[in-house]
């Protein structure tokens, strides 16, 4: 089985919903994963922006998730880590948890990444998307990908 990554509330290279977004409720949208390869001992997803002007603008981070989780909620709450043992990161705002789409103007790309990795990583909440990339080098088994698109203006 193909490892897959796939959300309810837009289809892949669709727009994201304004409930999404900083113009709505600003709700981490709800993701739905499956097929991670045997030998998986946790999952990571990073959602960033690849368009954003002053570079990659990051979304999204979160780690150690069990390769059992069947994927995320509508709205998962802003903690450092969760009761699962999975971990935040922090996004570009310099916090943890989900930050919508909020590009000033023209279409983005927001493109969520799930990652299956033969470790867990031994990362503080917080870490940044760098260390967490450099940590995940080598152990990574599988990823699967979904794009969403959101503008503005």
């Amino acid at each position: 089985m193909v490892m897959s990554l796939v959300s309810p509330a837009f289809a892949h290279n669709d727009l994201i919903p304004s409930r999404h977004t900083c113009d709505g409720a600003d709700l981490s949208p709800p993701l739905v994963f499956a097929g991670a390869p045997d030998g998986t001992a946790s999952l990571m997803l990073v959602c960033d922006n690849p368009d954003a002007v002053s570079g990659v603008w990051d979304h999204f981070l979160i780690f150690n998730l069990s390769p059992a989780t069947p994927g995320l909620p509508e709205g998962l709450p802003a903690l450092d880590a969760y009761p699962d043992g999975s971990v935040s990161g922090k996004n570009s705002w310099g916090r943890p948890g989900y930050g919508g789409p909020c590009a000033p103007s023209g279409v983005h790309r927001y493109v969520f990444t799930l990652y299956a990795l033969d470790t867990k990583l031994p990362l503080p909440p917080g870490a940044g998307k760098g260390d967490v990339l450099r940590a995940a080098k080598g152990h990574i088994l599988a990823s699967a990908t979904l794009i969403g698109r959101y503008g503005r203006g």
